[in-house]
């Protein structure tokens, strides 16, 4: 992949980036901008242990909480830019925070993390601007979810209306299932998260990631990908933060991309631009393509995970200048990222019991690892006492492999994953099981 941008004689200064994130969205982005010539360190908070086996970076220990202590931390190792990964500290208005203090971030305020922080909210947003999305019902209490859910002719959708790190939303298979899920969340499974219930039309087909980069005004298109957010084999079982991905598409044509970008993305934009939001960061929008065309699921205030890793080894050493330019509002419209002939696929490798209980602190064995084209992007994982690595999350690692076609980067992952073991591990065999001619031959 090549990045058309400007030279990096025009650009500011890009020494010392810092990422804010324990994940693999994280490692992934650090991996890709390490790769830029002018990077002399990325720092990351707090990072995990795979963190410091990337080129250039190193893992900071200090509570982003307290505000006084990041600023002069931040100012001691002169950063350059800052790069805000996960979902909850953009909703708490960190950025907003770093920007009046001088800082070059990467990453929305509070206002535009509102598209991601409050599900009603991002709904009642896309009705605005006439974005075409599922009909909804924004509930406050369980009696009015059970007339809603009892009174429609199908099942719908139930969601959180807050943060719910991927696991607030449950799609049933019958009312019965749709009041027990409304239920659950109003008696406090997610918190405060859940004091506002959404009910949503279920509408089908498959579905899409798309991202925008975005300085405010201006937006670039990353390439597309293909999430698997069910814990099992042909798409069954709960919803997970995601199990596996693939880039780009294929399913979204350029006639179709087109489509999406007149009706969803730029409508977007305007719209966040006549709410005098100034949104300088990654839109992640969660499409479904349907009989009737492409329609919202949701809205995303970061970069996906595991769309992140598997995107991330596409891009080349200018991306970092794509996120600065974002941060400073200075995109001028004509950047092009202009994709090779390689795609990319990841399988998460996770712990027993995700995305419910799990137990942690197994060893982690990695064996010969054919490295040719491929990474392993730690997502929960730590350091024993001894120094020994071990499982410290439900998505354990990310194994992210290139090639000239799906079926062979697919087929280096799972040669490799065959290569980690630790105690529970789990992982889905079908992967991009829509773009895999081998596969489907297959089965």
């Amino acid at each position: 992949m090549s990045i058309n941008s400007t030279s990096s004689k025009n650009l500011h200064r890009l020494e010392n980036i810092l990422i804010i994130g324990n994940g693999g969205r994280e490692n992934s982005l650090a991996w890709a901008i390490q790769k830029n010539e002018l990077v002399r360190q990325v720092y990351l908070i707090p990072g995990n242990a795979g963190s410091e086996r990337i080129n250039k970076c190193k893992r900071i220990k200090i509570d982003i909480e307290n505000k006084n202590e990041l600023v002069e931390k931040l100012n001691f190792l002169e950063i350059d830019l800052i790069v805000i990964g996960p979902e909850i500290p953009l909703a708490n208005g960190l950025a907003d925070f770093l920007r009046k203090k001088d800082f070059k971030v990467f990453g929305p305020g509070k206002d535009g993390a509102k598209l991601e922080y409050s599900k009603s909210w991002a709904k009642e947003f896309m009705k605005d601007a006439n974005i075409p999305t599922a009909n909804f019902w924004k509930v406050n209490s369980l009696a009015e979810a059970k007339k809603i859910i009892y009174s429609s002719l199908i099942p719908l959708v139930v969601k959180a209306d807050g943060l719910a790190s991927g696991k607030g939303v449950f799609i049933p298979d019958s009312k019965d299932e749709c009041y027990r899920a409304a239920e659950s969340i109003f008696n406090g499974k997610f918190g405060k998260s859940g004091d506002i219930v959404v009910l949503e039309e279920k509408i089908e087909g498959p579905e899409v990631s798309v991202f925008a980069l975005c300085d405010g005004e201006r937006y670039i298109l990353l390439p597309t990908a293909q999430d698997h957010k069910r814990l099992n084999e042909n798409d069954k079982g709960p919803n997970t933060g995601g199990m596996g991905a693939y880039s780009p598409t294929p399913l979204l044509t350029e006639d179709y991309l087109d489509r999406i970008i007149k009706e969803i993305v730029e409508p977007t934009i305007v719209e966040l631009n006549k709410k005098n939001i100034d949104y300088r960061g990654v839109i992640y929008f969660g499409l479904m393509i349907t009989q009737s065309g492409p329609k919202v699921i949701e809205y995303n205030c970061r970069f996906g995970d595991p769309e992140c890793q598997t995107i991330m080894p596409l891009m080349d050493q200018n991306f970092v200048f794509l996120l600065e330019k974002c941060s400073m509002g200075n995109l001028t419209g004509d950047e092009k990222i202009d994709t090779l002939d390689k795609v990319s696929g990841c399988v998460i490798a996770s712990s027993k019991g995700y995305p419910y209980d799990y137990k942690t602190g197994f060893p982690i064995k990695i064996g010969k690892i054919d490295s040719n084209d491929c990474q392993i992007f730690d997502s929960g994982t730590s350091l024993s006492k001894n120094g020994e690595l071990i499982t410290d999350g439900g998505r354990v690692l990310s194994i992210v492999c290139q090639d000239k076609d799906f079926d062979i980067a697919f087929e280096k992952a799972y040669k490799n994953l065959k290569e980690i073991n630790f105690d529970g591990i789990y992982f889905r065999n079908d992967i991009g099981y829509q773009v895999r001619e081998n596969f489907s031959k297959k089965n």
